[in-house]
């Protein structure tokens, strides 16, 4: 099959920053998208408008992610300002479709061209160089038409497993908040701030964006509360030349929760940090809750910060927007209702909820691997199509 620069067939736009006092929050003007963060499955959700962007992205352009994640890819579905972490592609001698196909074919290929320190990334010229297939429109026509068709089937399938793990979470949900209101029905409830010492929040310097190594320091992500786990691999590296500021080290035993988040549904996460084998530090986007160990264990409290009742109070006293800079001020956090059971009454509801809540994480984890293949065979089937190794006329299978 022979092949020819992508940019003799589509138009490459490298977005561009505009002057900020041009950029606001998105109301009715012309949206404009800063970088994948606004990405949805296909078409974007944009955050902020530009009233004089640098560059523009028509309807039906193909916008990619120039930027980590290098090739994330979604579809204009109206004009957009596009800044300098996207890039925009339009189909001008090749059908529009199969471009968007075959760009997911990629982006593998990208990443192995992405160069740079604090973050990887490629250019205009970079796209503009993939190789893309010469075949006939006709032929570009019937692969776009049954890709379309089986990633739809996949895409189903994903949405099932999705709605699985989302009754999941609600059933973890119902367990805790069970375990809440009956406790709080027999031994009352009390505000946080009457069973703990204090509340303080990291430090977060600028980091390189890798996994710190042996002898290296890392600071922690607010995503490393997310699911109501601690994830140790949700860090940052502190640079060499910074002194790491050991009154925020992670110890183990500590309870963590996340303060911000562009995600309402994850502020307020919580987790209490296992043993660790690497040193790693707080951020400040995570607040560290001493208790008093005498009134409450960690576990106890974590698995109370995810009943509906607290879960509710948190909302209500986020500031900010969904998608913006929510934040969960301190107070909030202290005027927090929680049943308020002896200790050894404490232990047996941990006991007996993470033995319910591990059943309930087999599940999910089951489904995790579902989702994996899932996402495998999808993008498997992609680049076979595009790349002439099934015969989409018959879809019978590889041809010889």
């Amino acid at each position: 099959m022979r092949h020819i620069p992508l940019k003799y067939v589509a138009k490459i736009i490298a977005g561009q920053a505009p002057p900020s006092e041009y950029v606001e929050p998105f109301t009715e003007g012309l949206p404009f998208l800063q970088g994948n963060a606004e990405f949805g499955d296909e078409n974007p959700t944009p955050r902020f408008q530009c009233s004089n962007p640098s560059k523009k992205a028509e309807a039906g352009d193909i916008l990619i992610s120039v930027r980590a994640p290098v090739g994330a890819l979604n579809v204009a579905n109206c004009s957009y300002g596009i800044g300098r972490g996207l890039c925009a592609v339009r189909a001008q001698k090749c059908n529009p479709r199969f471009l968007w196909w075959w760009l997911h074919s990629q982006v593998n290929q990208l990443n192995s061209m992405a160069t740079g320190t604090t973050y990887r990334a490629v250019t205009a010229e970079d796209i503009g160089a993939l190789l893309f297939p010469d075949i006939a429109l006709e032929e570009q026509r019937r692969i776009a038409d049954f890709l379309d068709g089986e990633t739809a089937l996949i895409t189903r399938w994903v949405e099932l497993r999705k709605l699985q793990q989302k009754l999941l979470e609600e059933r973890v949900r119902g367990l805790v908040t069970r375990s809440y209101t009956e406790a709080a029905a027999k031994y009352g409830c009390v505000r946080l701030r009457h069973v703990l010492w204090r509340i303080e929040q990291g430090w977060s310097p600028d980091c390189e964006n890798r996994q710190a190594g042996p002898g290296e320091w890392g600071v922690v992500k607010a995503g490393c509360v997310n699911g109501g786990f601690f994830r140790p691999e949700e860090h940052k590296t502190l640079p060499a030349h910074l002194e790491p500021r050991l009154e925020y080290e992670l110890c183990e035993g500590d309870f963590l929760m996340s303060r911000a988040s562009g995600s309402l549904d994850l502020i307020g996460s919580v987790a209490v940090v296992p043993k660790l084998e690497r040193r790693l530090l707080l951020c400040d986007k995570i607040y560290r809750i001493q208790l008093n160990r005498r009134k409450v264990i960690p576990e106890f409290v974590a698995h109370m910060m995810r009943s509906i009742p607290v879960r509710e109070q948190i909302q209500l006293g986020t500031s900010g927007a969904s998608g913006l800079a929510n934040n969960l001020p301190a107070p909030v956090v202290r005027d927090l209702p929680i049943p308020l059971p002896p200790i050894q009454r404490q232990e047996e509801l941990v006991r007996d909820l993470d033995q319910e809540i591990a059943l309930i994480n087999q599940a999910k984890r089951m489904l995790d691997c579902q989702l994996d293949l899932l996402a495998e065979r999808r993008q498997a089937l992609i680049t076979a199509a595009v790349t002439g190794q099934i015969d989409v006329t018959t879809a019978s299978g590889v041809r010889r």
